[in-house]
């Protein structure tokens, strides 16, 4: 596995018992290392499960994820995790927290790093952990999985318990990590609007399954909204992931295979136009990165 990617699932599957439906399934991709990667989807689509495979949490069902070109478990000590349910002590004050993190993490601890995520958010120091709001919650978990310095930063959710200008400081924080420390940060949300000014790459899951793997730039490049007269010249030819007729006309998302006739109009749509057409109609055909390369090429 070569040392410029990150992480790169084959035919990956999980089942969470023998009766019980696919939480992910024949997930195939490959994130390059550096990029700050958004995995989006609906709730219950198999963000949290795809992270875990990730992080080592759990063992595949069928196929195979490799971390930083090595079995997750082998890569653990270079991964920081933070799950949804952000778990900490209740019983340690935040200080408490911040060196259990540093006794685990021994000779590559971030202790200024850890302290200004934590100082950040006003917390004092010796408030115990069962005493915070969730939001004060996930900034100590993320404090911890910075402290730690990881090449690969897996967050699931992180933002979901903070009000807007935590959520933007926290933000900045991590793309001052990732810019420089070159860390590949993974974080999943279900809302677009979240991620699409700090992300560089894309995972969509929908049910169980990858519908668009690749560069944001890329992805955008191979699609097309478009719109017409309800009797223009048909979109034949071209793969249409999503059409619409208000009155007299047809708006649709495709993914054009040539020259448009011309009495279409059509735009470059925006991330969140994207993810929600494909989701919109999981019947439309998933997206490869090869794919992707041949309509930027």
């Amino acid at each position: 596995m070569s040392s410029d990617t990150a992480l790169r699932a084959e035919a990956l599957g999980k089942r969470f018992g023998l009766r019980a439906r696919w939480a992910l399934r024949d997930c195939s991709f490959r994130l390059p290392a550096g990029r700050v990667c958004a995995v989006v989807g609906p709730n219950g689509a198999g963000k949290s499960t795809l992270l875990a495979l990730a992080a080592g949490l759990t063992a595949p069902t069928e196929g195979s994820v490799s971390v930083l070109g090595t079995t997750p478990s082998a890569a653990r000590p270079r991964v920081g995790f933070v799950a949804q349910d952000k778990p900490l002590y209740p019983q340690l004050t935040v200080a408490e927290t911040l060196r259990m993190g540093a006794d685990l993490n021994p000779g590559h601890w971030d202790a200024a790093g850890a302290e200004r995520v934590v100082r950040g958010g006003g917390l004092d120091p010796r408030a115990r952990v069962r005493s915070l709001s969730g939001g004060q919650r996930s900034r100590v978990a993320l404090a911890l999985a910075l402290g730690k310095r990881p090449e690969l930063l897996l967050l699931d959710e992180p933002m979901a318990d903070l009000d807007p200008l935590a959520r933007h400081e926290l933000m900045g924080t991590l793309m001052a990590q990732a810019a420089q420390y070159g860390t590949t940060i993974v974080m999943s949300s279900h809302v677009v609007a979240e991620l699409e000014d700090s992300c560089d790459h894309l995972l969509l899951v929908g049910d169980g399954r990858i519908r668009l793997a690749g560069e944001i730039d890329d992805l955008l490049a191979a699609h097309l909204r478009v719109s017409g007269a309800a009797d223009s010249a048909g979109l034949g030819g071209h793969t249409v992931v999503e059409s619409r007729v208000t009155g007299r006309q047809v708006s649709a998302l495709i993914r054009p295979a040539g020259p448009l006739p011309g009495d279409w109009r059509s735009a470059t749509p925006s991330l969140e136009e994207l993810v929600l057409a494909h989701l919109r109609n999981p019947g439309a055909p998933a997206l490869t990165p090869a794919e992707t390369e041949e309509h930027a090429a």
